[in-house]
Formats: structure tokens, C-alpha cells, sequence
């Protein structure tokens, strides 16, 4: 197998050797749902941070820096869901361009600017995010990893704490 072809092969999921007691096509399934969130949550990041960028209003300040701090926990969520696929001896495909291919995410609307839209469009997308990450609790669970569920679980958490903060700015 030539070099390419082997950087292919990873890169679709093909695990890596490793002492891991998990099945090889057991991690291989595991490394395809981690680097799936990897995206979506790449993706939703970035989107954060352009809401970050170009929010306007009277609530600029506040937003601005609520924005700043969700981007960064998924920051953090990204990099142990990256870290995960490695563990499991797969390869973590998180480039700005394999994120933007393969996220579910949708595309944060063009010409939305306004405080209360962006907080609206960010908290959709946040919400989107969290139904997967449960799905993939649940799908993680039936594969036998409970160590990929139990992140899962913590990136779920979080992201639905993301969704509050968002969601109190909707409400009266």
C-alpha cells in the first residue's frame, strides 16, 4: 500500500494498531461518530465565534463576551473528542475544510446581525447539536464504549448549558 493510499485508508476510519481492547470494528464505528461530533462541533464553534465577531445591538458587550466563552468550551470539547479517535487508534479528521465537508450543522443564516437573532440562530444550531450528541450517548452505548458515551455525556452537558444561557436572552 503507497504512502496516499494509507493516509486514505486512516482517514476514512481505519483504526491505527493499538492495545485497545475494543474490537477493531467497534473502534473503527466509534472513530466515525467521534469524528463526526468533531465537525459538527468545529463547525459550531466557528459559527460562535463569527456571532462573537459580528453581533450588534445594545446587548454588543454582553453578547460579545458570552459568545467568546461558549466558543471556548467547545474548544475544549473538540480537542477530547480529537483526542478520543487517537486513543482508539484512529485518525481525528478536524481540518476547517473536513469539518465544513462533513458537519450537519447548518450554515449560520447570511445577514443576521442583530442581537436577539444571532442569540436565536446560535441557540437552533445549539440545540441541533445537543440531539446528536444524545443519539450518539445511546449509539456509543450499544457499540460497548462506555468511555466515548461517558464524553458524550460531558460535551452533552455543556452544550445544553450553552443552550440555556442562550435560550434566557429569548425569554421574558
Amino acid at each position: 500500500m503507497s504512502p496516499n493510499t494509507a493516509t486514505a485508508a486512516r482517514t476514512a476510519g481505519t483504526p491505527f494498531p493499538t492495545r485497545h481492547d475494543l474490537p477493531d470494528d467497534t473502534r473503527a464505528k466509534v472513530v466515525s461518530l467521534l469524528n463526526q461530533h468533531v465537525a459538527d462541533a468545529f463547525d459550531l464553534r466557528s459559527q460562535t465565534k463569527f456571532a462573537h465577531w459580528n453581533v450588534k445591538g445594545r446587548e454588543f458587550y454582553s453578547l460579545h463576551k458570552l459568545f467568546d466563552k461558549l466558543a471556548g468550551l467547545l474548544e475544549g470539547h473538540v480537542d477530547q473528542m480529537a483526542e478520543r479517535v487517537t486513543a482508539l487508534g484512529g485518525v481525528a479528521t478536524g481540518t476547517v475544510r473536513q469539518a465544513a465537508a462533513s458537519s450537519h450543522v447548518p450554515e449560520f443564516p447570511a445577514g443576521v446581525f442583530k442581537s436577539m437573532d444571532v442569540v436565536a440562530a446560535l441557540a437552533d444550531r445549539y440545540a441541533a447539536l445537543g440531539r446528536s450528541l444524545r443519539e450518539a450517548i445511546d449509539r456509543a452505548d450499544e457499540l460497548g464504549d462506555k468511555d466515548t458515551a461517558d464524553l458524550f455525556t460531558e460535551v452533552s452537558r455543556d452544550v445544553d448549558q450553552s443552550l440555556y444561557f442562550l435560550e434566557a436572552h429569548l425569554q421574558a
